[in-house]
């Protein structure tokens, strides 16, 4: 556990650099996100159905299992350098999706925003882990990860009024300006990385940087961890909808509002894992945050009687999962100093993969079981990673 009054401040050329990235990272990710609840505005501007939209959306979805071609480059070619062609890849996609309205051009300009996430994510924490002390990795990791809350609660809704007034194609205009804008202040601002040398390029291959995953029981443990617990929140997460609307009988605007409690619950993870991570130690946070999500999950049936107790179980539930999945970001970013990018990389994979088998698997399981059989399945999923997660730290010594 570390002391706060030990533990070292962050520089304050390192917070302006951290807040820039944060920034920046707001464009990437609601270049990801506002798809979806403006599928049918999509649709309605393409002249195509909503499935076709919604086809968009899965392929912005599946680029999360290509992060492991991408972790080693970064390693091998640097996280700045990466960080930019994410940025690069981002701007291009929008801007062309603006200026060409067509329905392939809009579906490369999604993969691009998709690609281009996979690729900054990891790069950015692994930026952030060869830089900041690991007594402050939690904090500088945690304050980043406010662009993921920020993007639902404050920047989709902007979206929203300027594709009002300005029609569909304005917030590819909107992402693709900034996407530019800030690869050229980060290019500016953020300062050049050391060049690698020609042992340490070697080193950073494809085939090196895996087989040190490979041979990392406590990377393979994280690897499981992030796997199980982010299909035990998919289950949950693409139910509780209609899980809303029948028990209560919402108003679609109504679901609509019950969003928000997701997004503040998102906020208030990612500020907690900033002020509280460092001191508990991130590997005790990370453990503390799985059983408490997993609790939670078995408790949401029990509370789930009355509208206000639903909405609070679920707001715990996303706080407990924020929380815990920033500080494992925290913690997967020391795991193996050598290739940091390939392992975040790695366990994001493996969460875009849960989430998928998670989404499959939720809606059936809710009506053969109801909310019972979802809480139990995700309880004891989340339970298993954190009991894999542990493991391998144990058996690696860390």
């Amino acid at each position: 556990m570390s002391d706060d009054a030990a533990s070292p401040r962050l520089a304050r050329p390192l917070l302006a650099q951290l807040g820039l990235i944060t920034l920046v990272r707001l464009c990437v990710n609601t270049s990801r996100r506002f798809a979806y609840p403006f599928a049918a505005v999509l649709g309605r501007g393409l002249g195509v159905p909503l499935p076709a939209i919604t086809s968009l959306i899965a392929a912005n979805q599946i680029t999360g299992l290509l992060g492991p071609l991408f972790g080693p480059l970064s390693d091998r070619w640097g996280y700045r350098t990466m960080m930019l062609v994410g940025l690069g890849l981002l701007a291009g996609g929008m801007l062309a999706g603006g200026l060409w309205p067509w329905y392939g051009v809009i579906a490369l300009a999604l993969f691009l925003a998709g690609l281009a996430k996979v690729i900054f994510d990891p790069a950015l924490q692994a930026y952030i882990g060869e830089r900041v002390p690991y007594a402050r990795r939690g904090l500088a990791i945690g304050l980043t990860e406010f662009s993921w809350a920020g993007s639902t609660l404050i920047v989709v809704p902007l979206i929203g009024l300027l594709m009002e007034r300005w029609g569909w194609r304005a917030p590819f205009f909107l992402l693709g300006g900034v996407g530019l804008s800030g690869l050229l202040v980060m290019r500016w601002l953020l300062p050049s990385e050391p060049r690698r040398t020609a042992a340490e390029r070697r080193g950073a291959g494809f085939r090196e940087a895996w087989q040190t995953l490979r041979d990392s029981r406590a990377a393979l443990g994280a690897v499981l961890f992030a796997f199980l617990v982010a299909m035990a929140n998919d289950l949950l997460f693409v139910v509780y909808g209609p899980w809303l609307e029948q028990s209560f009988a919402l108003s679609t605007v109504a679901l609509g509002a019950s969003t928000t409690v997701i997004g503040v619950a998102e906020l208030v993870g990612e500020g907690t894992t900033a002020a509280l991570a460092d001191r508990l130690g991130l590997k005790r946070a990370v453990v503390g945050g799985g059983l408490l999500v997993a609790f939670s999950y078995l408790g949401l049936p029990l509370v789930g009687h009355t509208l206000l107790l639903a909405l609070g179980g679920l707001f715990l539930i996303f706080l407990a999962f924020e929380f815990m999945m920033v500080s494992m970001i925290s913690l997967l970013t020391e795991l193996v100093p050598g290739a940091r990018a390939t392992m975040l990389a790695a366990a994001l994979a493996a969460a875009g993969l849960g989430r998928v088998c998670g989404s499959l698997l939720g809606g059936p399981l809710w009506l053969a079981g109801g909310l019972w059989a979802t809480g139990l399945l995700a309880a004891a999923l989340s339970g298993l990673g954190v009991g894999c997660l542990a493991g391998g730290l144990r058996k690696s010594g860390r």
